[in-house]
């Protein structure tokens, strides 16, 4: 069973950085295609960006160019760099598998929440 433990949100102001954390365990993540989602304040969960085991990543419109997905596989940490953060990117962010994983998403965790404030 796929453990999912996101970290590093917090407040911070227009135009600033964060550097998101997940811990995965109980799978093999090294060759699971992973992804980023998040959820603002009464809307759907969306998709934030992908990446495959080998690295290679797809981002949505709203955050490209900003926001960097990378992960390490002997860690099993996937993570995101948000640059350039602007209000709208205020959300609950959470980790899980590329949604067209073929064992499907895992539980999810409990999220890291980011407030893009003045």
């Amino acid at each position: 069973q796929v453990h999912l433990v996101e970290s590093g949100g917090g407040l911070v102001q227009p135009g600033g950085s964060l550097r998101l954390s997940c811990a995965a365990s109980g799978s093999v993540f090294h060759i699971d295609a992973m992804a980023w989602y998040r959820q603002a304040p009464g809307k759907q969960r969306e998709l934030v960006g992908t990446i495959t085991s080998g690295g290679t990543t797809v981002y949505a419109d709203s955050v490209k160019s900003r926001f960097t997905i990378s992960r390490d596989n002997a860690k099993s940490t996937l993570y995101l760099q948000m640059n350039s953060l602007k209000p709208e990117d205020t959300a609950l962010y959470y980790c899980n598998r590329d949604p067209r994983h073929p064992h499907g998403l895992a539980d999810w965790g409990q999220g890291t929440q980011v407030t893009v404030s003045s």
